[in-house]
């Protein structure tokens, strides 16, 4: 069976970031007829909460984001909005 977009996004960034808070949904129905959504790229909203964002600012969240991704970013997804926590911020 084939992995769904969605169960790949998580995939790797549950593999990447380890965290003690998930959530992802797919917006790409709210998309339909956007410019963007012709090339067939996804639009998605995740939120992650993990130890490894300590000490970074919101860019350099995002950066790693972003990178743990790779090429599925301009291509399989055509748009992301990020919520990165560090743990510490989460439970305060």
């Amino acid at each position: 069976m084939t992995e769904t977009m969605p169960a790949r996004i998580e995939r790797l960034l549950r593999a990447r970031f380890e965290p003690q808070h998930f959530k992802l949904r797919d917006d790409s129905a709210k998309h339909v007829g956007h410019a963007g959504a012709s090339s067939g790229g996804g639009h998605y909203s995740v939120l992650i909460v993990s130890s490894m964002f300590e000490g970074m600012n919101r860019l350099e969240r995002h950066r790693q984001v972003y990178a743990a991704l790779g090429a599925l970013v301009g291509a399989e997804i055509h748009a992301l909005a990020i919520q990165a926590i560090a743990a510490s911020e989460w439970s305060s």
